[in-house]
Order: C-alpha cells, then sequence, then structure tokens
C-alpha cells in the first residue's frame, strides 16, 4: 500500500512539473509571438513616424549627415507652405470628384452584375463567370497599353475626366466579392418574392441591398482608396492643372528651378493628403474586415 501511494505521489509530481513546463513553454511561445508582431508594427509604423517629423523639420536640420530623430524645432508652417504652394484646394477637388463618381458607378454595376450572377438564370452563365474570374489572373499594367491607346488615340480623352473614371468603373474582384456575399441570402426569399409579383430591382433594393451592406460599405471604402492612391494612370492621361490628381500633384510642387527639392514641405503635403485615407481605415475598418470575411464564407 506504501509503495502504491508513493508511486502515486511520484507520478503527481511528475504530472506538475510537466504541466508547469508546459505553461513555461506556452508563455515563451506567446512572448515570441508578440515579440514578433512588435517588431513588424515597428517597420511599418517607421516611415509614417519618418514623414511626420520630417515635415516638421527646418530645411538645414532634414539636411543633417546625422539624420535626427526627434525635431530640434517644429516648424509648422511647412503645412501652410505646402498647401499654398502645391495649391492642395484645387489637386481635393479634383481627386475627390473623380473618386466619388467612379464609386457611385462602380458602385451600380457591381450591384447589377453580382445580383445578375447570383440570382437570374441565363445560358453560360458560368462560363461568363469563369472567364471573368479568369482575367484576375492577368496583372493590371498590361492592360495599361491598350487602355492608354484606346483613351488616347482613338477617343481623344487625354486630359479630361473621362479617361479618369471610365476605364476603371468595372471590377471583376468586386464583383465577384459582392456575388459571393449575395449567395449566401437564402434563394427561397427570391422565389417568394416572385411569387408575391415582386420585380427584381425592387428585390434586390430591399432585400439584397440590405442584406449586404457590409460588403457594399467594404467596397465603397476600398474604391475610394483605390481611386485617392492612383498614380501611374493619371500621370500618363491627365497632365494639366484642371485635371491633374492629388499624387500627381505634389510629386514636383517642391522643386525649384535649380532642382533643389524641399523635403519638409513635400513630407508636409504627404501627410496631408495621408490624413483622410488614415481617418476613413479608423473609423471604418471593422466594416471592411467583416465585408471580406462574409463574402469567403460560401462560394
Amino acid at each position: 500500500m506504501a509503495t502504491n501511494k508513493e508511486n502515486i505521489v511520484m507520478h503527481e509530481k511528475d504530472m506538475q512539473k510537466v504541466s508547469a513546463q508546459q505553461k513555461v513553454v506556452q508563455v515563451l511561445v506567446k512572448a515570441g509571438v508578440y515579440a514578433f508582431l512588435l517588431l513588424m508594427a515597428l517597420i511599418v509604423i517607421f516611415p509614417f513616424y519618418w514623414m511626420l517629423i520630417s515635415s516638421v523639420k527646418t530645411m538645414n536640420e532634414y539636411q543633417l549627415t546625422i539624420p535626427t530623430f526627434w525635431p530640434e524645432y517644429f516648424d509648422f508652417v511647412n503645412y501652410a507652405e505646402a498647401f499654398s504652394a502645391a495649391g492642395l484646394g484645387k489637386l481635393f477637388m479634383n481627386t475627390l470628384y473623380v473618386g466619388v463618381v467612379s464609386t457611385l458607378l462602380s458602385l451600380v454595376i457591381t450591384v447589377l452584375s453580382a445580383f445578375a450572377f447570383a440570382r437570374l438564370e441565363f445560358k453560360g452563365k458560368e462560363t461568363l463567370f469563369g472567364l471573368m474570374l479568369a482575367t484576375m489572373m492577368i496583372p493590371g499594367e498590361l492592360f495599361t497599353i491598350t487602355n492608354y491607346q484606346t483613351v488616347i488615340m482613338y477617343l481623344d480623352w487625354g486630359n479630361t475626366f473621362y479617361a479618369l473614371i471610365i476605364p476603371f468603373l468595372v471590377s471583376v474582384f468586386y464583383i465577384y466579392l459582392l456575388r459571393q456575399n449575395f449567395m449566401q441570402i437564402p434563394n427561397e426569399l427570391y422565389l417568394a418574392a416572385k411569387v408575391d409579383g415582386t420585380s427584381d430591382i425592387k428585390y434586390l433594393w430591399k432585400v439584397m441591398i440590405p442584406l449586404a451592406l457590409p460588403t457594399l460599405i467594404s467596397i465603397t471604402i476600398l474604391k475610394m482608396m483605390g481611386a485617392w492612391n492612383s498614380y501611374i494612370w493619371p500621370k500618363l492621361v491627365a497632365n494639366d492643372e484642371d485635371h491633374q490628381l492629388i499624387t500627381n500633384g505634389i510629386r514636383n510642387a517642391f522643386t525649384d528651378a535649380s532642382g533643389v527639392t524641399d523635403f519638409p514641405v513635400q513630407m508636409a503635403a504627404v501627410a496631408i493628403v495621408s490624413a483622410p485615407l488614415f481617418i476613413v481605415f479608423i473609423f471604418l475598418r471593422k466594416y471592411i474586415m467583416a465585408g471580406v470575411s462574409r463574402s469567403g464564407i460560401k462560394g
């Protein structure tokens, strides 16, 4: 009996040691994960931190051989100079106009296309949808040459808002994203609505759009951010001041005739331009994640 009790006690001690070792391993693993995430966060955040501190430095401090990681003097005049030198007011209005118009038209096309592929029955639907998905494997840069030839040479839309808006109204990714969300809505609702004499447009407006609202908000945000960050295409088709977007307007606005660039003022302009995107992402990030996650559950 004594031997059995001793064995039981020793077994319990061994189990406690194993449990303690497992807890230590779990703590070390968790600490390693948090350390890795912290390192990645610092790598991502550092460029933005450098942009902000550079935007309030003087030109002399910015040109020091050994860079300073905290400004010796905060020169907030750079922001006023950036706004006036680059004409940010006009650039903001151009970019906002292109972003809003292209987003609204793209939403209409995306909603109607996603509804057709999710609920309507027509010959060759699956084949057409598969061909559309296949185009997602083609890099977007390959379409630049053909789009440029079509817009500039054949349609003569150079330096117009048409060239900035129309070529990118259709997004296969957004159609796929919304179609997957529509597919989660029970088809019985659609059949019942048809029995009651409800039109497709009314069913889409009253039922499917409200249920898919998180995904639609995500598409709206992503489309606006894409229009705001667009650089290559506007540079090719719209270089005049009346149609120039904000990403191109601040590129050479702070370089004088001798080729010297006022980098602190340029950094201030970049900070001003980036602020709306930060605000949108901070307050609406949950809608982006919710829309994308809901669209990937079924399909």
